[in-house]
């Protein structure tokens, strides 16, 4: 085994051991929408109190930042099973979209290693970057390209500006069916699962298959455990249980069937409706909570309804959901919150709006992060420019 990561190893846990004492909102105050840690004066003072007997790496103030903070990150914004699952010995980051397990990945600058040692794993060495390219730059690498998705017409003017690729609309093979419920909105977490299993035990007592859709494992894993503890035999799709996969979404149509997957839910897979659910009205999806990209969100509801098929969906959220916690202004989050417990007058449409403005506050977001890639890729290809048409 190579020794040159052992200080890095050692420095980790050290880290780890030195947050223990640091209280947020005292001694460091955090940015939940950036995932960025600043400390305060009391916050700093304490480091440097810690570090007093440590070697000379935590003398250096910088060096000791940068380390503290990393681990203050993995803390409060890195989570297990949600982020990453832990297998056996090892870290496997999950995909935030789709919620497929992604083991030939790791975190970089460290990041990795700073949740290895939060979880108590082996920390595994920094992969090295030799070199980087952005997806945009990868597809662009490609003589033809294109793409099939049934989202896409909402991404028609990025898929244009960054690929020069026009989009085409194909009519659906049959009318779509599908009922669109009207969203439900509750204060609190809690009182939102409380919802979702009632609606569940309704419809699950019609027969009628329902899919259930989680932002992360752990909601999956939590809500599996409350259906059974009702005696709800349910299955459950996630990035944990991944083997399962093709057997779990063959028989997601059957009567009386039900499924609570992550977001990888099926894609691309028509869900087959078993003898009679037709007539009871198709598949239900019930989606948990909004995600970032309103894209996931119609990819999810697009499980029922398949093929003129008919089926319905119905969204679940609170105001304790990440969306809002993350993009809605504490301001406009209060002033909400607040006509909601008052039974205020049109109640449901400011609800809406205040997610609807979270989401597309997130979309935005995103948008602006993609297109600074590609600005730096044109920035990258300016300044190498004198180094011939070659130059990748």
């Amino acid at each position: 085994p190579s020794h040159r990561n052992d200080s890095l190893r050692e420095a980790t846990h050290l880290a780890q051991e030195m947050i223990k004492v640091l209280k947020p909102g005292i001694d460091y105050h955090t940015n939940v929408r950036y995932k960025e840690i600043e400390l305060t004066k009391d916050g700093l003072q304490k480091m440097v109190e810690q570090a007093a007997h440590l070697p000379g790496l935590w003398q250096g103030q910088d060096r000791r930042l940068e380390l503290v903070v990393q681990a203050l990150i993995a803390r409060e914004f890195f989570h297990r099973d949600q982020q990453y699952i832990v297998e056996g010995d090892k870290l496997v980051i999950v995909d935030e979209f789709t919620g497929r397990p992604m083991p030939q990945r790791s975190w970089r600058a460290g990041m990795h290693q700073a949740v290895e040692a939060k979880e108590g794993l082996p920390i595994s060495d920094p992969t090295e970057t030799i070199a980087r390219l952005s997806f945009q730059r990868f597809f662009k690498c490609f003589h033809k390209l294109s793409g099939m998705t049934g989202t896409a017409s909402e991404a028609a003017g990025e898929l244009w500006q960054v690929y020069g690729l026009p989009t085409v609309i194909i009519p659906p093979n049959k009318p779509c069916r599908r009922e669109q419920w009207p969203d439900r909105f509750f204060h609190d977490e809690n009182s939102k699962w409380q919802a979702i299993i009632a609606e569940i035990e309704k419809l699950h007592a019609t027969g009628r298959p329902l899919l259930v859709g989680t932002r992360s494992v752990l909601a999956s894993e939590r809500l599996w455990q409350w259906l059974a503890e009702r005696g709800l035999e349910a299955k459950i799709l996630n990035a944990a249980r991944l083997k399962e996969e093709a057997e779990i979404i063959s028989l997601a149509g059957e009567k009386g069937r039900i499924i609570i997957a992550t977001n990888m839910a099926g894609r691309g897979t028509d869900i087959k409706l078993g003898q009679g659910v037709m007539a009871l009205g198709g598949l239900h999806v019930i989606a948990s909570e909004w995600h970032e990209s309103g894209r996931v969100d119609r990819q999810l509801f697009g499980r029922s309804g398949r093929q003129g098929d008919p089926g319905s969906a119905q969204a679940f959220v609170s105001f304790e959901d990440e969306l809002i916690q993350k993009y809605l202004p504490k301001s406009v989050r209060s002033a909400v919150v607040e006509s909601w417990r008052r039974n205020l007058p049109g109640r449901g449409k400011i609800a809406k709006a205040a997610f609807r403005f979270a989401q597309r506050k997130a979309q935005a977001l995103a948008f602006k992060q993609r297109k600074e890639v590609v600005r730096s890729d044109l920035r990258l290809d300016e300044a190498l420019s004198f180094a011939g048409g070659d130059t990748i």
